[in-house]
C-alpha cells in the first residue's frame, strides 16, 4: 500500500548502517577520516551500535553537504545516540572500569555535539531551522522570526504549514484545521504526515463536528495510525449502519487522494460542517 512507503524509507538507513558496519566499512570510513572524531565515541561497545553508525555515516554526509537540513538530521542522531547511551550506562558490563569510561565520555561528548549543533545553527533565517531552533530547543527569538514568516511563500510548504499550525493548536483551533487542510493539500505521497488526521479527527471532535471527526478518524486508520477500536468508535459516534457506511466512503475517497498527491478540502461535504 501507498500509506507504507513513508515507513520503508524511513528504514533503510538502519538497515543499509548496519550491513556497512557489519562489513567493516565503519571502521574503514573513520580511519580514513579522522575528523569524524570516531575516538570519541564508544567504538567496538556492543550497546548502541545502529545509533552509533547512523551518527558516524550521517557526520560524513554532514561533511560533503553542511546544510541546515543535514545539521537538523544529525542533531536527532545525536539525540538518540545519547539516548541510547544513557540507557546504556545503566547496564554493568564485564569489564566495569573500561566500558563504563568509554560510555560516560561518549555520552559527555553527545552533549557539547548537541550544544555545537545549536549554536551552529543559531544564526539562520531559514524557517525550517527557525521552526527546528523553537520547538527543540525553546528559542524565543527564533518562534518571534518563524510567526513573522506566516503568509509568506516561505511558509507554503507541507512541512512548515503543519509547523504553522502547531503553533496555533491551543490559540485558534478553527485556524489550526486551515493550516493542517493546507498542509495535506501542499503533501505527496512521499511526506504524508499521519500526525495531521489525528489532530483533524480530535479538533473536529472537540468543536463538534462529528462526522468530520469520524471521517479523519477513519482516514488515520487507512494509514496505520493507531485509533480507537470499532467498538469503542460506536460509543463514541451513535451513528446508524447507514451514516457510518456514508462516512467511511467518504473517507475512502480522502485517502486515495491524499496517497496521490490530490486531496483538496472540499472533498468533505458542506452538510458535515454543522454541528449536531
Amino acid at each position: 500500500m501507498r500509506r507504507n512507503k513513508w515507513l520503508l524509507a524511513a528504514s533503510l538507513p538502519l538497515v543499509l548502517a548496519g550491513c556497512l558496519e557489519g562489513n567493516k566499512n565503519t571502521d574503514e570510513l573513520c580511519a580514513d577520516h579522522p575528523e569524524l572524531r570516531c575516538e570519541e565515541l564508544n567504538m567496538n561497545d556492543g550497546q548502541c551500535r545502529l545509533p552509533r553508525t547512523d551518527l558516524i555515516w550521517h557526520r560524513f554526509e554532514v561533511k560533503k553537504m553542511p546544510t541546515d537540513a543535514n545539521k537538523i538530521k544529525e542533531y536527532e542522531f545525536v539525540a538518540a545516540y545519547r539516548k541510547c547511551l544513557e540507557l546504556a550506562s545503566q547496564i554493568a558490563p564485564i569489564d566495569q572500569s573500561a566500558l563504563k569510561e568509554k560510555r560516560f565520555s561518549a555520552l559527555v561528548h553527545s552533549i557539547s555535539e548537541i550544544e555545537r549543533i545549536v549554536e551552529e545553527l543559531a544564526d539562520s533565517k531559514k524557517p525550517e531551522t527557525l521552526y527546528f531552533l523553537w520547538s527543540q530547543t525553546g528559542n524565543d527569538d527564533a518562534r518571534r522570526s518563524f510567526l513573522q514568516l506566516e503568509g509568506t511563500k516561505a511558509l507554503q510548504t507541507a512541512e512548515m504549514q503543519y509547523a504553522l499550525a502547531t503553533f496555533y493548536t491551543t490559540r485558534d483551533e478553527e485556524k489550526t484545521i486551515v493550516l493542517l487542510n493546507s498542509a495535506l493539500e501542499l503533501s505527496n505521497s512521499t511526506n504524508i504526515n499521519p500526525e495531521i488526521f489525528k489532530s483533524l479527527a480530535s479538533i473536529n471532535h472537540r468543536l463538534g463536528f462529528l462526522e468530520k471527526a469520524y471521517i479523519w478518524a477513519m482516514v488515520a486508520k487507512e494509514f496505520e495510525v493507531p485509533i480507537a477500536s470499532k467498538s469503542e468508535l460506536s460509543l463514541m459516534y451513535g451513528f446508524s449502519a447507514a451514516k457510518y457506511d456514508e462516512l467511511e466512503k467518504v473517507a475512502s475517497k480522502i485517502e486515495n487522494a491524499i496517497g496521490d498527491g490530490q486531496y483538496k478540502r472540499g472533498m468533505i461535504p458542506k452538510q458535515y460542517n454543522q454541528q449536531p
